[in-house]
């Protein structure tokens, strides 16, 4: 379906020169006009008083054309989008959106999936938008959409949707869109909370319920009259998006976690990020050099499984090398290491040994082809997920936030996604769009 003209349009579009598009349709590039937004309450509510000549919405995003550092190969492209919406189709306008380490994996062309380039965009040369993750609002909708109104808050439903821009046409609307939140839909939710839901913390829901059933290990545990307490499981890259989700879980749960972590600049900094972690429901938190060091697994004995009694089945390694050697060391018997990153980039051999004798088995965890598989689960997971926030029993991770507004400097944009992989940040950094 192509999106038809009017004659005062096409005019308009040969005046202005070259087309550009956003969804493999025809719009006209026009001139850009101010924009303004209203930000009322918890939940963000925008007015747009203007949009452009004959009600073209005016829209930037960041693209690139080359594989390389974010720095380097991002630009800002401007482009318009029709008024007139093709059926199945709804504009939506972002509100916040992260920038994960996978997305700037992509950009380098480092990730397990390669995009593809498309001369869709009307960039001078074929071009990708990266981003996986955000929250957006639906300003309209075209006709047959049933499922969503002006006003919802939506995320994307799978990954590669390309979600560092200020605005996008999407067709098939209710395929690409998971409205946020069901019946109750964005009440008593934050844009922050709903933009950095389907990743982190998704992540780290699959991960403890997925491999070993520690619910039901710690309910036999107590029945047998053994347990201590809730299952215990290990996990390095604590202090990561998919850490601290895993660390409030597993207390929902139940659960009882041991988290690693790099240590600060200071001692100071480094005991105020344990206690972080454990008013977040951590049980044991040390530092990398605590746990690298040969005195490790006896501690773990004596100090947290009672001399074995309770085992340790489940290890979540994002770090690789040296850590998850030690991860390896720590597992019981039958005990399961599920990785799911390789932060340090150092290579981490299959040891034979704890493959044979302890039983160990090895796991890798990627949530974009588990989401492939399980449509419907990964929406019950996002809505119960979002209810945990509703309800002030799961925290956000912290953030970085960026204001983006039309007038933003390109520089600005590209330093934050250039920043994500950058050591000992406070936050993940997240767009909030203002005057876009």
């Amino acid at each position: 379906m192509k999106t038809t003209l009017t004659p005062v349009a096409r005019a308009s579009a040969a005046a202005a020169g070259r087309l550009s598009g956003f969804s493999a349709r025809t719009t006209a590039r026009l001139p850009s006009t101010l924009l303004r937004t209203s930000v009322t309450g918890p939940s963000l509510t925008f007015t747009r008083h203007k949009s452009g000549p004959y009600g073209y919405t005016q829209a930037k995003a960041l693209v690139f054309s080359r594989f390389g550092e974010p720095a380097d190969v991002l630009s800002v492209h401007q482009h318009s989008i029709s008024p007139s919406l093709p059926d199945g189709s709804v504009l939506i306008r972002a509100v916040a959106v992260p920038v994960n380490p996978a997305d700037v994996n992509t950009i380098q062309g480092t990730y397990g999936v390669k995009p593809k380039f498309s001369p869709l965009l009307g960039t001078a040369e074929p071009s990708v938008i990266p981003g996986n993750e955000g929250c957006f609002e639906v300003l309209s909708v075209g006709g047959n959409v049933q499922g969503l109104k002006k006003g919802d808050w939506v995320i994307p439903a799978t990954t590669g949707f390309g979600t560092l821009r200020t605005h996008a046409l999407v067709e098939d609307a209710e395929k690409k869109l998971f409205k946020v939140g069901g019946e109750k839909g964005k009440e008593g939710l934050t844009p922050l909370q709903v933009a950095t839901v389907s990743v982190n913390p998704c992540s780290g829901y699959r991960m403890l319920r997925d491999y070993v059933d520690l619910v039901k290990l710690s309910v036999d545990g107590f029945a047998k009259g053994t347990a201590s307490g809730g299952a215990w499981f290990l996990q390095n890259g604590a202090n990561s998006g998919v850490g601290r989700a895993a660390i409030q879980l597993g207390k929902l749960w139940g659960l009882r976690s041991i988290n690693v972590v790099r240590e600060r600049d200071t001692p100071e900094k480094t005991e105020e990020l344990k206690n972080e972690l454990k008013e977040l429901g951590a049980t044991v938190v040390v530092t990398e050099t605590e746990f690298l060091d040969r005195s490790f697994t006896q501690r773990l004995k004596d100090e947290w499984t009672n001399d074995g009694k309770d085992p340790l089945m489940l290890g979540l390694n994002c770090v690789g090398g040296k850590n998850a050697a030690q991860i390896v060391r720590s597992l019981s018997p039958k005990g399961v290491m599920v990785t799911y990153g390789g932060m340090s980039r150092q290579s981490f051999p299959f040891p034979t040994g704890p493959q044979i004798f302890k039983r160990l088995r090895f796991e890798g965890f990627w949530l974009s082809e588990w989401g492939k598989e399980n449509p419907e689960e990964k929406k019950r997971m996002i809505n119960e997920i979002l209810e945990m926030m509703r309800e002030g029993k799961f925290k956000a991770a912290p953030a970085q936030e960026v204001t983006w507004n039309w007038d933003t400097e390109e520089k600005v944009l590209k330093d934050a996604v250039q920043g994500t992989l950058e050591g000992f940040r406070s936050g993940k950094g997240v767009f909030v769009f203002g005057e876009t």
